[in-house]
């Protein structure tokens, strides 16, 4: 069940996977991107092309099953959802999408459209490389403590120069930092790493394939 097309499979039988989970989303069309690790936010409801897959690392959509939706093997999807489905986002959030601040940016979106509050905005996150997993260099611990001083808390001393961190728990700083409530984040814990039959997973396996994370308006 690879989503991914440019991970060597196939395109075919790519093709074939998202046929199937479109199929299992209940006739929802989820709309791809191209992502680059960065912070931009694509607008599902400009798009006149399903099939575009802009160049970004999260899409809001309020269209009525248009599902947004990011690709990931140890990154972090979280799903984002208005107030009564007025807006969703969909992000992807490896560190240095979550240090640069996709989340917010998302976050920041889906209140635009929806005209509401960050504080009535509820998030999940999604299956990620776990805190025992994640070792990261003293450079990635940085990027996130020089901005946010409580961040350091989801970071545990590893080998010499070496830290093991908590992506989960970024994400969560991140986004009550942002105004989100805590009660309104759910999720994490499940470990791609961890989880070889059940999640791809980068860090494992440098080839493999890519699985989704999608949010759409019924």
């Amino acid at each position: 069940m690879n989503l991914g097309t440019h991970v060597g499979d196939a395109r075919d039988l790519v093709t074939q996977n998202r046929e199937r989970l479109q199929h299992a989303l209940g006739g929802a069309r989820p709309c791809y991107l191209r992502q680059v690790h960065g912070v931009e936010v694509a607008d599902l409801d400009a798009l006149t092309d399903l099939c575009a897959e802009p160049t970004a690392d999260a899409a809001c959509s309020t269209r009525l099953r248009v599902a947004a939706t990011v690709l990931v093997a140890d990154c972090l999807p979280v799903l984002f959802a208005a107030p009564n489905g007025r807006a969703v986002a969909a992000a992807h959030a490896g560190w240095r999408g979550l240090a640069g601040g996709v989340l917010e940016a998302s976050l920041s979106r889906v209140c635009e459209r929806a005209g509401c509050a960050p504080s009535e905005v509820q998030a999940v996150l999604g299956p990620a490389i776990g805190p025992l997993a994640f070792e990261v260099g003293e450079e990635v611990r940085a990027a996130f403590v020089s901005r946010h001083t409580n961040t350091a808390a989801a970071f545990q001393p590893g080998k010499p120069g070496k830290w093991w961190a908590d992506i989960w728990q970024l994400a969560r700083l991140r986004l009550e930092h942002a105004g989100m409530q805590p009660g309104r984040i759910a999720g994490g814990g499940l470990c791609t790493v961890s989880n070889p039959q059940r999640f791809y997973s980068f860090r494992r396996q440098a080839v493999t394939g890519r699985q989704a994370g999608c949010i759409w308006v019924e």
